[in-house]
């Protein structure tokens, strides 16, 4: 797990000032996992691209095979062969239905927020990601998170906007505009799931 945080550093020494956030990201999403909880992630735009981004990492194999274990591969027969083993996430950007018609009949900034209340769990995670840290629709997921006593973890720009007093680890990293700080989200969240997968798989 250190070694692949020091990988990241080494590589992007700009956020060598986020590194604390980073690993308590990471201890909290390893937290969540061993409990048996599942991540939510939303963003809009480029970050729900990266939520969508984050989710594929998540539950297919990154970096390794990942072989679903033998007392499962017996019961689940030859199909077993071509299934990895998962760490369960679900992008609440992606349910296009659902969304639409929600923003449509109900509120358009409470999309995400309607799904962390019929998914969420208490010991699940939520990932919110918002380069400005004040986008509405993820600030409102991350309040019913909170609610239902989900582990909010932000994802955002230097000033971290007020997703940095709702979240309980907030990784905030350097940028003067929305696509520098998207740049240094992607190898942020590359770097949790290869931490995640090293630990589980």
């Amino acid at each position: 797990m250190i070694g692949e945080l020091e990988r990241l550093l080494t590589r992007y020494s700009i956020l060598e000032g986020s590194k604390d956030s980073i690993e308590n990201a990471y201890l909290a999403l390893k937290n969540t996992y061993q409990r048996g909880g599942k991540l939510l992630v939303c963003g809009n735009g480029g970050s729900a691209a990266d939520s969508e981004h984050i989710v594929g990492e998540l539950m297919k194999g990154f970096r390794k095979k990942r072989p679903i274990p033998e007392c499962e591969r017996e019961r689940i027969g030859e199909l077993a062969d071509h299934l990895q083993g998962a760490l369960p996430a679900i992008a609440l950007t992606g349910h296009a239905a659902l969304s639409t018609a929600f923003l449509n009949d109900v509120a358009p900034d409470m999309v995400f927020a309607q799904q962390v209340y019929g998914y969420g769990r208490e010991g699940d995670a939520l990932l919110a990601i918002t380069t400005s840290g004040n986008s509405r629709n993820v600030l409102n997921a991350v309040k019913v998170a909170k609610a239902k006593n989900l582990t909010v973890i932000g994802l955002t720009g230097p000033d971290g906007g007020e997703l940095r007093t709702l979240s309980d680890v907030c990784i905030c990293v350097p940028g003067s505009c929305t696509a520098d700080i998207q740049e240094l989200h992607l190898p942020v969240y590359h770097a949790l799931c290869a931490m995640l997968e090293d630990t589980f798989f």
